[in-house]
């Protein structure tokens, strides 16, 4: 007999099944039993079974979410006296349009679109501001050479782990002794350079190689040159988040404003709405108070709509080169 037949003896010595053995019988070397051909058979069911629960699951947070907003809603189309007999129906037998048409007329005693658009200009300038502020911040970061640079940043971002409502106290008094009270300013400025704003855009800037800076030197470009020509364009992905995430922030805001307004014609729509409950704590003003929420969720809701691609991109972003 050959050594090539041998050989081939040897290898299917093991056990009947060849090479791969006899399902179900002990492996030579690990001792394990062989893996029978449905083994794997269960796993795309259990994979389906778990995604079944998990879209379960997200869609009762989704239902959980969505019905006090369903509930507001249906509310500001309610007239009083339905609702002070059926206030917990979800959908109102008739709609009307009262409730809105009262707090648009009423502008002396409920000043709500005046709130509106003071809700719009300081969360407009704050968003604009913001993106100007870090983006300058994390180029300077990310890309200059100064001494102590890492060591102030991380100083910074330290800082920053305080909780917010200790610094009310400090900030409000800096904010009194430059004469910003009742004024749109004292919600704009602070909060401009936030470090988690500038970490991201230092983050984001990591990706994009600095040769790309070196060859605009070597041309002949200077750091103002390099940032508004060839950075700025690169990083407008992460910009335009920071803008939706500042804007959306500034808008929700509900404690400094009730801080640093007293005047009511000043005052943002969250502010306007908390002094708004005082004045319709009444079961029959109900209506008109869930249609200024729903107005003030208006903007927030649009904003969402248009630009959800960069709410759900910046969930993925690493990096400013895509390929």
């Amino acid at each position: 007999m050959s050594d090539t037949a041998v050989i081939q003896t040897d290898q299917r010595a093991p056990g009947r099944g060849g090479a791969d053995g006899v399902p179900g019988q002990p492996h030579p070397v690990t001792g394990r039993p062989r893996p029978g051909k449905g083994s794997n058979l269960g796993s795309p069911m259990r994979s389906k079974l778990a995604l079944t629960i998990t879209y379960v699951v997200l869609l009762a947070l989704a239902l959980i979410w969505l019905l006090p907003v369903v509930f507001a809603l249906s509310t500001s189309f309610k007239s009083p006296t339905e609702f002070a007999f059926e206030s917990f129906r979800l959908l109102p037998a008739q709609w009307v349009a009262d409730n809105y048409v009262s707090l648009l007329n009423d502008v002396a005693g409920y000043p709500v679109l005046r709130w509106f658009w003071n809700s719009m200009f300081i969360s407009t300038m704050h968003a604009l501001l913001t993106v100007v502020v870090v983006s300058i911040a994390g180029y300077g970061y990310s890309r200059l050479d100064f001494p102590g640079k890492d060591v102030l940043f991380f100083t910074l971002l330290a800082i920053s782990l305080f909780p917010v409502i200790a610094n009310l106290i400090p900030l409000y008094e800096i904010v009194s002794r430059l004469g910003w009270v009742n004024s749109p300013w004292a919600m704009i400025v602070p909060g401009l350079a936030g470090v988690a704003n500038i970490f991201l855009v230092r983050a984001f800037l990591a990706g994009i190689p600095k040769e790309m800076d070196d060859a605009a030197r070597i041309d002949g470009a200077g750091d103002f040159q390099i940032f508004f020509r060839i950075v700025l364009p690169m990083i407008r992905p992460i910009l335009i988040v920071i803008f939706l995430f500042a804007f959306t922030g500034s808008w929700n805001d509900f404690l400094w404003p009730l801080i640093v307004f007293n005047d009511v014609d000043q005052m943002p729509i969250t502010a306007g709405l908390q002094l708004l409950q005082n004045m319709l704590a009444e079961y029959d003003r109900t209506g008109q108070l869930m249609a200024s929420a729903v107005m003030a969720m208006i903007p927030t809701l649009i904003l969402f709509l248009v630009a959800q691609k960069y709410f759900v991109s910046s969930l993925s972003m690493s990096s400013g080169i895509k390929g």
